[in-house]
């Protein structure tokens, strides 16, 4: 098929496409690797009549095939659970029973997602604002003096650690300077002026390593495009500098921030375990990491099978925006 429409199927395909052989890989990593499934599904403290009923409902006696196929039934249709004294329905998508809690691990997920979701949303808008604005002032101010302290600053961002930048921030911001009260998470629905004011710390602290990236890559592109032809031809007849870069350069360079943009969103959410440990924020990295410690592989593939979702998905979203960006995306 031809056109925008036909570029979208194709796209949805792929993502549909990708989405189940990351659901393969998950499950033969964490469930078909050699070694006691169940016991180590389980848990260490896990008794024999514990770890057999736990060899039941992971179904270790079917081909591997068959393992697969209910893993996806879960997903797709939900599935039944034996507790011991009853039968528990998991509904749709349903991603097993957290083996520590007997919580469902998408009830887990649910509680955990919107902390984390706010953690990068919020952090996506200032590394944009940040490093975008960053990356066209170099460009515009190339070879002057506030283009290399520019570039100086974002080599210096994009070598910092996050937890090193959080803990200056938390000793600079809250012990020094008592500017902020130490980062203490408040739902949106509860106080969203509070909300706000307690994530700002943890939005700098990630958006900041973000920015160096962004303004290193858009400096890149404004010059490219700046190099071109069309925009020579535009200063020929007299059109402002600033028209220039903020109408049409700016807009050439956009492309490549897009595709960025849609990497570090989804790594993102899976990388800001440092960021939720260090500022004590009850997101899905804090869980991840806890989950992993006590070995709960249920809880595990559930957070990885969630981040590699997002991370499909926003890579989707890019290729979408990128052929709407330029149109001749849709054609090749």
């Amino acid at each position: 098929m031809n056109g925008f429409g036909g570029f979208l199927l194709r796209r949805a395909a792929g993502t549909l496409i990708t989405l189940l052989a990351v659901s393969v890989l998950v499950y033969v990593v964490f469930y078909a690797t050699p070694g006691n499934v169940a016991q180590i599904t389980c848990g260490p403290r896990c008794s024999p009549e514990q770890v057999h009923q736990v060899a039941a409902q992971l179904r270790l006696d079917d081909p591997l095939y068959l393992r697969y196929f209910h893993f996806l039934e879960g997903l797709f249709v939900g599935q039944d659970y034996s507790t011991g004294t009853s039968v528990e329905h998991c509904a749709v998508p349903c991603l097993g029973l957290s083996y520590q809690s007997d919580q469902q691990v998408m009830t887990l997920l649910l509680a955990k997602l919107p902390v984390s979701l706010s953690l990068v949303a919020g952090a996506m808008v200032l590394w944009l604002v940040i490093g975008v604005g960053t990356g066209v002032l170099s460009a515009w101010r190339r070879g002057r003096l506030s283009e290399r302290v520019l570039t100086v600053l974002t080599l210096a961002g994009w070598a910092t650690p996050v937890f090193v930048l959080g803990l200056v921030l938390m000793i600079v911001v809250c012990g020094e300077l008592q500017l902020l009260p130490f980062p203490q998470y408040v739902r949106f629905g509860d106080d969203p002026e509070q909300w706000a004011w307690n994530l700002l710390l943890p939005w700098l602290s990630l958006a900041l390593i973000e920015a160096a990236a962004f303004a290193r890559l858009t400096r890149s592109a404004m010059l490219e495009t700046l190099a071109e032809d069309h925009i020579r031809t535009f200063r020929a007849y007299g059109v402002g500098e600033r028209a220039i870069v903020g109408r049409h350069a700016l807009r050439g360079a956009l492309a490549p921030v897009i595709a960025l943009n849609a990497n570090n969103v989804g790594s993102a959410i899976g990388g800001a375990v440092l960021t939720e440990t260090l500022f004590g924020l009850p997101g899905i990295g804090q869980e991840l990491v806890h989950a992993v410690k006590v070995v709960d592989l249920p809880v595990v593939v559930g957070m990885v099978l969630v981040v590699a979702f997002f991370v499909v998905i926003a890579n989707a979203v890019a290729d979408i925006l990128y052929a709407l960006a330029d149109r001749r995306v849709v054609l090749a």
